[in-house]
């Protein structure tokens, strides 16, 4: 139980740093105007695979650029960097047959099923096992 928390603790933690780099993402791409509000869904397990292994490509990629982004004075400095992590989490989406949008709606999903979340919380720790 012990475990499970902490784990649900490493993901809700992440949530900041979701939020900043999904508006980032949001602003980084040219979107259509009629947007439809995302609403947690079903997820499958191969998309939930899929979120684990983007998920820890995430991880790798925060830990890369959040250093550089907190020590950044310059908006134009900090604006590059942040679209220089937003392209590469969007590469390693996209590597996983996910696109950014995907993976935040199962984000969304995996922080309001306990179901789906402990399903995530398992691959996510098979696949750090494998990294």
């Amino acid at each position: 139980m012990k475990k499970s928390l902490s784990k649900l603790c490493l993901v809700m933690m992440t949530s900041a740093w979701l939020v900043w780099i999904s508006t980032a993402a949001v602003q980084a791409q040219e979107k259509s105007k009629d947007q439809r509000p995302s609403q947690p869904t079903a997820v499958g397990d191969k998309e939930l695979r899929s979120f684990a292994k983007s998920y820890i490509e995430f991880h790798k990629i925060r830990m890369e650029y959040e250093p550089a982004l907190n020590k950044a004075s310059d908006p134009q400095e900090r604006s590059k960097l942040e679209q220089d992590a937003v392209a590469k989490f969007g590469k390693a989406v996209e590597k996983q047959g996910l696109t950014l949008e995907g993976y935040f709606r199962i984000f969304q999903t995996v922080n309001t099923n306990d179901t789906v979340r402990e399903k995530a919380l398992k691959l996510i720790e098979e696949e750090r096992k494998k990294a």
